[in-house]
């Protein structure tokens, strides 16, 4: 059977925009991850401690990182991918993720910076920029998943 040009099957895989929108983010996240690697991206770099207040490293000379840091957001990448698979996983990676930055803003601003507390570590910049994340990927969760 032959099929006129102006017909275009595509496949159907029940991912929709929510699973585009979580690769998005997973992508930044891997991005942010390994640029906290690299130096001259991350000022200070031979002051990047595995965890900790201590560790005097910071992504584009702003945000405070450490090797602990780095790694979390190199799982969240991991783990965006993986769920951004089906819009189940993509919506719950976006709204569960998104709730856990918040989780970290409040954390960010609970905490002495000076701390031991502060085990990842965060600074004020770190803390906006967790509100600013925890309330995108909610948002990106809520209204990509929207059946139109």
């Amino acid at each position: 059977m032959h099929r006129s040009s102006s017909t275009v099957s595509r496949p159907v895989t029940g991912r929709g925009p929510v699973s585009g929108a979580a690769v998005a983010v997973a992508v930044v996240f891997l991005a942010l991850g390994v640029l906290g690697f690299i130096p001259d991206v991350t000022s200070r770099y031979d002051d990047l401690g595995l965890a900790g207040q201590h560790s005097g490293a910071r992504l584009f000379g702003v945000f405070e990182v450490s090797v602990l840091h780095n790694l979390v957001h190199l799982v969240s990448g991991v783990a965006g991918l993986a769920l951004a698979r089906t819009a189940t996983g993509a919506r719950t990676f976006l709204i569960g993720g998104g709730a856990v930055y918040l989780v970290l803003w409040v954390y960010g601003l609970a905490i002495e910076q000076d701390s031991a507390a502060n085990f990842l570590p965060v600074n004020d910049a770190d803390n906006w920029l967790h509100l600013g994340l925890g309330i995108a990927m909610i948002g990106l969760g809520v209204l990509a998943s929207r059946r139109r």
